[in-house]
């Protein structure tokens, strides 16, 4: 006899989120399609790990007090304004348990990271969408963020940089945009996930400003920008009134005793790192961007971040493709069609070092030439 259990409606046509930097999985693959650090993570990550063994028989600090603290000091705030997650997956998660009930209306920019509306739509709500397009140069467009404040949404969430599209919004623009949505009673989440790769960042990053607007909270994780994705380290900034109701749905234990180690390590002691990285993609970028405009590839801009979003409308070909031909030369790009339509056009695809970045170009002029 067949059961009649059934899950809650809001997960029966919930697809699995889909995501880049899967070229491990094949031997010999250089992998452009992920955001990671492209030098990985520092030498001295595994004498980190072993050390942190010696903790392994008690239970971890589920308060996460003493990487609270380091976290507070590395990004100016205080330690009550810090949650701690299994990677900023975890505080994507915990926001719309915490603060959404079933119905409520969130604002999506699109393209966009696609954890968002996942977790969104388990939690109940409902999604609206703010079209990012080609004509805007895939930017934010405030007066549609204006329409949609007064429609009465509960939370807007941005990426900054956007993932995919690489663009980055000021500083300036994205404090407007919290305090119009404070002024309406719409909360923010601000994921700058991949902010620390970025030149300059110390600049853009809202982190600080969550002592001043309570209803803005910012992620942030060392995946990207220490290359560990492997080890499931993240962190939110908020309000402690907002930190205290994501504390309640996130689960006890939630960080292990040797992420907690490890990350009490990288911020405290290797932060450098993560900036000599930002520094020489800042300047590879522009080097990969004047040769793939050499050989005739519709890079656009410079990119403002460190990974470029290009259509490939003018080579007449969707990216599964030219995903198909880059791999015949060994490089991985991601094909950016699960973002929905116009997208299956659209490449996504990370910068590096030279060397790595030379043979990226030298794939690409390949695989064009037999297309031609």
């Amino acid at each position: 006899m067949k059961s009649m259990i059934r899950s809650k409606p809001s997960l029966a046509d919930l697809p699995k989120t889909v995501h880049g930097g899967q070229a491990w999985r094949s031997e010999g693959i250089e992998d452009h399609s992920h955001n990671l650090n492209p030098f990985g993570p520092p030498d001295c990550l595994r004498d980190i790990m072993i050390d942190a063994l010696d903790g392994v028989g008690h239970y971890p600090d589920d308060s996460c007090a003493e990487l609270k603290d380091t976290i507070s000091k590395a990004f100016s705030v205080d330690a009550e304004n810090v949650a701690v997650g299994a990677g900023s997956s975890e505080i994507i998660r915990n926001f719309p348990h915490a603060f959404l009930e079933r119905g409520d209306s969130v604002l999506l920019n699109s393209p966009s990271f696609a954890e968002y509306g996942h977790q969104c739509r388990i939690a109940g709500a409902k999604i609206l969408t703010n079209r990012l397009t080609e004509e805007n140069d895939f930017r934010i467009d405030r007066s549609k963020v204006s329409e949609a404040i007064r429609s009465g949404i509960k939370a807007l969430y941005i990426c900054n940089p956007n993932n995919p599209t690489g663009r980055i919004e000021p500083r300036k623009k994205i404090l407007d945009i919290v305090r119009e949505c404070r002024d309406g009673g719409v909360m923010v989440f601000l994921d700058e996930t991949l902010l620390e790769l970025v030149r300059g960042y110390e600049d853009i990053t809202c982190a600080s400003e969550v002592k001043r607007c309570d209803n803005l909270v910012v992620a942030g994780s060392l995946t990207k920008s220490f290359a560990i994705p492997g080890i499931r380290i993240g962190f939110g900034f908020a309000d402690p009134s907002l930190r205290e109701e994501m504390d309640k749905v996130r689960m006890t234990w939630n960080v292990g005793q040797v992420e907690q180690t490890v990350a009490n390590a990288l911020i405290r002691d290797h932060m450098d790192h993560v900036a000599s990285a930002a520094k020489v993609m800042a300047a590879e970028s522009k080097t990969l961007h004047s040769r793939l405009t050499e050989i005739g590839f519709p890079v656009g801009g410079v990119s403002d971040s460190f990974f470029y979003f290009n259509s490939l409308r003018e080579l007449g070909v969707k990216c599964s493709e030219f995903q198909r031909l880059m791999l015949k030369r060994n490089i991985m790009i991601r094909d950016c069609a699960s973002f929905g339509e116009p997208f299956e056009w659209f490449a996504r695809f990370s910068v590096k070092d030279r060397e790595r970045n030379e043979r990226f170009a030298d794939a690409v002029e390949s695989s064009m030439k037999e297309l031609a």
